[in-house]
């Protein structure tokens, strides 16, 4: 998979030190998402099981032991992950997902 942004991720660890914790595990997620070859939303439960499908092609991931939310948007055809937003839990609640 083609993944935009890594400056995303690079933004929330160097921006904010308190999230640095979070650098080790969204490498790890990137690394791996790099290599996938997801076709269908269930191709990302059968690589992550407490990812959560969304409409609109959107995934929330748990990072960190769950401490933070990646929200991602998936072009399945195109094999494009585009980073939407990352985030605390409280963060992640003030949004709305879907406009994102």
């Amino acid at each position: 998979m083609r993944i935009i942004a890594l400056s995303t991720l690079k933004y929330f660890w160097e921006n904010a030190p308190e999230y640095l914790d979070a650098k080790k595990q969204t490498l790890a997620w990137y690394r791996f998402v790099k290599k996938a070859d997801w076709s269908v939303p269930a191709d990302v439960k059968a690589d992550f099981g407490n990812a959560s499908i969304l409409k609109d092609s959107r995934v929330v991931f748990n990072i960190a032991g769950n401490k933070y939310r990646l929200v991602v948007k998936i072009n399945y055809p195109y094999g494009v992950v585009y980073i939407r937003f990352i985030g605390t839990h409280a963060q992640y609640d003030a949004i709305d997902v879907q406009s994102i």
